[in-house]
């Protein structure tokens, strides 16, 4: 992630340091401000950490992110009502990637979503949790309970070689498969665990008290496959694995079908309806949305950026969600989202940069393939 990727922060906000802050800074990180935090952005360099967790594994702090319980009577059904999830057929520690939806299907956020024993638990971005939780007091039933974990860290162990480092020190771990969690102890702490994270690679996200995050996450660096992945080599990441960020390839403007999410939809959702926005994206899941998001690979060397203007001839017809170098294939990529007729794969199309128009083709995601375990792999 180059800076200016980063979101911008307003001259006299506040920005709030991390559980992890000392910690990183004696891991010799750059800091920086990110969705009102001081975060790490790199610590060799984001070439090299990318590089690492593709081949290794990757030690992330992402405890910017929110965390929160919600439990009570009828909190499957509630949750349906505000996303397009299965959640009333979600099994116990089974998790599901799903989106916070406005009136109008428009996507306030999207989130990961877990069943556990007594309640949910979802996981929300770091930017926009303040405006989440608002919206789930405003809309959820007043008998169901809402908790913040404001007293939790969260932390990524991203790469192949992760469950060899993490199950070196955390027995159990090793069976899970992706999109499954469970309760262990890592440090002398209870920790909640889930196979999943953000960059394509196998992986885990690790939720404990914030006054345990340094034993912990010292104990993982001590493992010989584990180096700290600042933001910059997480945005590389999460970019060649074709994932949206929020904010930058989702927002109130683009709906599940646009973004081409249709995954987050299951077919009883579908059919049932009963979430904000479900007769147009319904329809639009059905017929096809009006515009698409797309992977992009850019002739030469030169990345395209965030905004910089999508043309199919002389047309101009979207414009750039994301984009940067691939450090895995050594070339330019980048997503964006065009009207549906200039979409199809291979499709030579073209990308204002700098006041010139380079050449792209319309690539199949992910760029780099996913190498997630799933149960049967």
């Amino acid at each position: 992630m180059s800076d200016e990727n980063l979101t911008p922060e307003e001259p006299g906000d506040i920005i709030q340091t991390l559980p992890l802050d000392r910690w990183h800074r004696d891991q010799g990180a750059r800091m920086v401000p990110f969705a009102g935090y001081s975060m790490p952005i790199q610590y060799e360099g984001i070439l090299a950490e990318h590089l690492w967790t593709r081949e290794s594994a990757g030690l992330f702090d992402v405890s910017h992110m929110g965390q929160l319980l919600v439990s009570g009577d009828g909190v499957d059904t509630a949750l349906e009502a505000l996303m397009p999830g299965d959640f009333v057929q979600l099994g116990v520690d089974r998790m599901r990637y799903s989106l916070l939806l406005d009136d109008q299907g428009g996507i306030l956020d999207d989130l990961m979503v877990t069943r556990r024993a007594g309640d949910f638990y979802l996981v929300v971005n770091g930017a926009t949790k303040a405006d989440d939780i608002a919206h789930l007091h405003e809309h959820l039933p007043e008998e169901l309970t809402l908790n913040h974990l404001d007293e939790h860290a969260l932390l990524a162990l991203q790469g192949p070689k992760a469950v060899d480092a993490l199950a070196r020190i955390c027995p159990g771990v090793e069976m899970l498969t992706f999109m499954t969690a469970g309760a262990f102890e890592l440090a002398g702490a209870p920790v909640w665990i889930s196979r999943s994270g953000y960059t394509g690679e196998d992986g885990f996200e690790i939720s404990l008290p914030a006054d345990a995050a340094e034993a912990a996450a010292t104990l993982l660096l001590a493992q010989p496959e584990v180096k700290p992945i600042g933001l910059g080599a997480r945005d590389s990441l999460r970019l060649e694995a074709g994932l949206p960020l929020y904010g930058h390839d989702l927002d109130t403007d683009t709906d599940p079908a646009t973004a081409g999410l249709g995954f987050a939809v299951p077919k009883r959702r579908r059919a049932e309806g009963g979430f904000p926005g479900a007769t147009r994206i319904v329809r639009d899941l059905r017929e096809g949305a009006p515009r698409k998001r797309i992977g992009l690979i850019l002739a030469g060397r030169l990345p395209a950026r965030e905004g910089a203007a999508i043309f199919d001839g002389d047309t101009p017809v979207g414009a750039v969600s994301s984009g940067g170098f691939s450090p895995s294939l050594q070339v330019p990529i980048a997503m964006g989202y065009v009207l549906a007729a200039s979409a199809e794969l291979n499709r030579p199309l073209q990308i204002e940069v700098r006041g010139k128009r380079l050449d792209a083709v319309v690539a199949p995601m992910p760029f780099v393939p996913h190498r997630y375990v799933r149960q049967g792999n």
